[in-house]
């Protein structure tokens, strides 16, 4: 199977870590709110058909809804699954998309679903260790996160000229 290369193409600097983090942030805020949604419509959808509207009220009161695994696994498959269309489709998330940023193969591919699962894993590790994962880029040969090396993917600085309007 070929590589989709990406657009715009060429040799891009790294990013720095300041702009991932203010990318992340934009994507946190929207993750957030992902969570939100889901959230909802599993609870007054899903569980209120099962349950009914009492026995739900009654599970809210009483914290039995507080460790739900299906709502855990769903919420971390929605997330990976917001993460890995847009790695997959353009390289840039929101976030990345407002500073300019993008992940990508060396070559100028689009990460394959393999790559952005183990970022998304690693990058979770990552935040673990009080963040030391992202930290590492400052400190690392190659300006490579963990999940940047774990996944053999890069995050480039665009030029502010590719930005679509």
């Amino acid at each position: 199977m070929s590589k989709r290369l990406l657009e715009p193409q060429g040799q891009y600097p790294k990013a720095s870590i300041m702009r991932r983090l203010a990318a992340m942030f934009y994507d946190f805020m929207l993750v957030v709110a992902l969570v939100m949604i889901v959230t909802w419509i599993y609870q007054q959808g899903v569980l209120r058909l099962v349950y009914g509207s009492e026995q739900l009220k009654y599970m809210a009161e009483n914290a039995l809804l507080d460790r739900d695994p299906i709502l855990s696994s769903l919420l971390l498959l929605s997330i990976f699954a917001f993460f890995a269309k847009f790695w997959l489709h353009t390289g840039q998330t929101l976030g990345m998309q407002a500073w300019n940023i993008r992940v990508q193969n060396a070559d100028g591919s689009a990460i394959d679903l393999w790559q952005a699962l183990l970022r998304f894993v690693v990058s979770i590790i990552s935040w673990l260790p009080l963040g030391l994962g992202f930290w590492w880029s400052i400190f690392s040969k190659n300006n490579d996160t963990w999940h940047d090396s774990y996944s053999e993917s890069i995050t480039v600085q665009l030029p502010k000229s590719t930005h679509k309007k």
